[in-house]
Parts: structure tokens; C-alpha cells; sequence
């Protein structure tokens, strides 16, 4: 909901070839189906798991969101894990770690504050991505109006908010922006979904330990089981393999203005699955959004 963007000068980043190649016109538009599926599939996904806080806990639902994603993608992708250099074993090292953190971190945000105000918070870090990567002032165009809609979507929430959940929301945009730069890395170093699945299994190395400390035998409950395997298809495996295919397609930029989309979705999960209700502050956020996105695409399309 994932460095070099932090931990580098911003011209670093912005003068890398990156990420990937894309191929405009189809392969973009494809793209850009992918993100939006992907977008819906892990908002309504974190809707649900917040609904299995009160038996699991935020670490418990992490843990097994996690856990399951990663024994279904070891078990579809069967990745190969012989011929790749330590570099590569880096990169998909750091990748789990970002998947990981992001999303520890954005589920004890949501456990203190609104999905849509952790959301809004949370989507500055790729954000602050699309700004450095951008080559075109219209790319920083769209990103201001993705950023100005994304503040007055979370307005709403903002007075129910506390500085734990805003610290841990804005702790998992760093690893959302960290997330984006080394998928499309690992996208480029591994074959198939063999990057990502390698990647989800580091991350529940991570995360299972402290899951089992927090939540114990509460796991093990077959209903908690059965939600928790629904939230990692729904949360993890969908989107991440639909993103993965994505930033093949679309430029690092792109990608990124896209995800200002989330918190729009996040208030519409919000308001279906935990009724939390919309304003008309945040219906006119969510059009700013969605405008920024299109001209994104546009842009990043030429």
C-alpha cells in the first residue's frame, strides 16, 4: 500500500535510466489496467483485515496476510534459485524487507487512524517518488494536484488522527517509494514472478516472528485461518503480481502518480466494508485524484 529516493540525492535518482523499459501505446494502457486492479484488490483486502483486528491484532493479520502470500506464489512461481549473483540476491534481500516493512508499518497505522486518512498520509512517499523521477514539469503538474487532492481527501479524518498512526503511515509510504523503485529492479533481475516470490518469503521471515508474539494461538483459529488466506490473495498476491507485471510496462513515474489513486479507493473500501462515510470534501478529493492520474498517464504515455 516500498531506498534509493531516501538514501540519495534526488538528482541520483532522477538521472537513473531506470527502472525498466515500457513500450508506449498498449503495453501502457495495459499497464495502467494492471495498477487500477491491483489498487482495488489491496484496498478493499486491508478494508477486510482491519475487521480481523479484533481477534488476530495488527501483527497477527500481517503475519498471516504475509505468510500466505508468499507459501501461494513459492508454490505457483517455483522460482529458481541457482545462477543469480549476490547483487541480484541484494536486490530481492531489500525488496522482501520493503514488503515487509510496508506493510507491518501500514497496518499499525490503521489499527490507530481512518483507512483513508493512512491511505492519504501514507501515498506521499511515492509521491515524493514521482517528483524526483519525473523528467517533464507537467509530471510535476500532476503530481501537485494528486498531492492537493490527496490533503483534502484525508481532511476528514485528519481529526481523529494521532501521531503513532501518522508516524507509522508515513514510516510505510518510505517503504511504498522503496517498494516501487526495487520491484521493478527485481522484475528486471529475476524471470516471472520468481523476484516476487523470493521477495514475499523474506518478508514472512520477517513478520511471522513477530505475529506469533503478539497474537499466539489466536492464529491458529480455523476462522481466523480462512480470513487471513482470503486477505493475502486479496492484499498481497493479486496486487503485488499485477504491479510487478505493470512496471514492466510503465515508467517509474507513471506508476507512481497512479498509486495517488489509492486513497480515493481506500475511502470508497472504507465506506462499503467498515462504514466510514464520505464527505462532499472527500467525493471532490477523490475527482482531483483521479484527474491527476489521467493526466499522468497521458503524459508519461508521449
Amino acid at each position: 500500500m516500498t531506498s534509493t529516493v531516501h538514501n540519495s540525492s534526488a538528482t541520483t535518482a532522477a538521472a537513473t535510466p531506470v527502472l525498466l523499459r515500457h513500450t508506449p501505446g498498449r503495453g501502457t494502457l495495459g499497464g495502467v489496467g494492471l495498477v487500477l486492479a491491483g489498487a482495488v484488490s489491496v484496498q478493499f483486502g486491508s478494508a477486510f483485515a482491519a475487521l480481523l483486528f479484533p481477534r488476530a491484532g495488527a501483527l497477527g493479520t500481517v503475519a498471516l496476510r504475509v505468510t500466505f502470500a508468499a507459501l501461494l506464489l513459492l508454490v505457483v512461481a517455483r522460482p529458481r534459485l541457482r545462477g543469480y549473483a549476490r547483487a541480484d540476491w541484494a536486490v530481492a534481500g531489500g525488496f522482501g524487507l520493503a514488503l515487509g516493512g510496508m506493510n507491518i508499518l501500514f497496518y499499525q497505522a490503521i489499527d490507530r487512524i481512518p483507512l483513508g486518512a493512512a491511505v492519504a498520509v501514507e501515498v506521499l512517499g511515492p509521491l515524493l517518488l514521482s517528483v524526483v523521477a519525473s523528467r517533464r514539469a507537467a509530471g510535476l503538474l500532476w503530481a501537485a494536484l494528486a498531492l492537493a487532492g490527496v490533503c483534502l481527501l484525508g481532511r476528514g479524518g485528519f481529526s481523529e488522527l494521532n501521531v503513532a498512526g501518522v508516524s507509522f503511515a508515513l514510516g510505510a509510504g518510505a517503504m511504498w517509494a522503496a517498494y516501487i523503485v526495487l520491484s521493478a529492479r527485481a522484475g528486471a533481475r529475476f524471470p516471472r514472478l520468481d523476484g516476487l516470490a523470493v521477495a514475499m518469503a523474506v518478508a514472512a521471515l520477517v513478520s511471522l516472528p513477530l505475529g506469533v508474539e503478539a497474537s499466539g494461538g489466536a492464529l491458529l483459529e480455523p476462522g481466523v485461518l480462512g480470513l487471513g488466506l482470503a486477505i493475502a490473495v486479496m492484499s498481497s498476491g493479486v496486487p503485488y503480481t499485477l504491479e510487478l507485471l505493470a512496471l514492466r510496462r510503465l515508467p517509474a513515474a507513471t506508476f507512481a502518480v497512479l498509486t495517488s489513486l489509492s486513497p480515493a479507493l481506500a475511502a470508497t473500501a472504507g465506506y462499503l466494508v467498515l462504514d466510514q462515510g464520505l464527505s462532499l470534501s472527500q467525493c471532490a478529493a477523490i475527482a482531483m485524484v483521479v484527474a491527476a492520474s489521467a493526466g499522468a498517464v497521458r503524459t508519461g504515455g508521449r
